[in-house]
């Protein structure tokens, strides 16, 4: 595993994507290397981090593979020091981590199901707030959320609702720091054939669906 390459002289901008092991997280990760960024690439999952980099390193760019668990907040203090040390500062944090339990009805919600939404929607949101942004002012960096809002929709409740908590928290993040940054940009994609959109909507017909390649290449264009 390529867990610390030499960074090259003419990529110096840092990206940290967290949930980069597939979906958007992973073609933000691919398009940003391909434009001469580093990625610092964040996931549970290590088989989906080295598909990830063998696809990065085909196509001439690097990253660094992070297989950590955003909800362990030791973990995520110790890779922000990493960083710190490493690199002094971000350029970008793309946050596309998300648990996305199973549809079900409200009054049917296991407290084991919604304490694994809020650990990872909510709770590891504000951890890796207060520990990245350090990191993005040195860096006059930009953090970047998705939005998918499903709150109030029936059968959403978990998903919906801790959904909406994290983009509270970026939106209260945003306005915080629009005088003194880093600069916060909150986006919606549109739908993508994604594995989490597959368990909402099984048998939907994907082919009038957006690409997570598509929607990585309009929201880098903002950046």
């Amino acid at each position: 595993m390529n867990t610390a390459p030499d960074i090259p002289p003419n990529a110096p901008k840092i990206a940290l994507v967290t949930g980069a092991s597939r979906g958007l997280g992973a073609a933000l990760a691919e398009a940003l290397a391909a434009q001469g960024w580093h990625v610092v690439a964040v996931a549970r999952t290590a088989g989906g981090l080295e598909e990830l980099d063998d696809r990065i390193q085909a196509a001439g760019g690097s990253a660094t593979l992070a297989p950590m668990d955003v909800t362990t907040p030791e973990a995520m203090a110790h890779l922000a020091q990493s960083l710190a040390a490493r690199w002094g500062g971000l350029q970008l944090w793309a946050h596309t981590a998300i648990h996305a339990e199973s549809l079900t009805p409200a009054g049917h919600i296991a407290a084991k199901d919604l304490a694994k939404s809020v650990a990872c929607n909510i709770t590891a949101t504000a951890s890796l707030i207060g520990l990245v942004e350090p990191l993005l002012r040195a860096g006059n960096g930009t953090a970047l959320f998705f939005d998918d809002p499903r709150g109030g929709q029936k059968f959403f409740g978990a998903y919906g609702a801790t959904k909406a908590a994290q983009i509270a928290l970026a939106r209260s993040w945003q306005a915080e720091c629009a005088k003194i940054g880093p600069r916060v940009l909150i986006e919606t994609p549109a739908p993508m054939p994604t594995a989490t959109r597959a368990r909402f909507f099984p048998g939907e017909d994907r082919s009038a669906l957006s690409t997570a390649k598509a929607e990585a290449a309009r929201v880098l264009a903002l950046i």
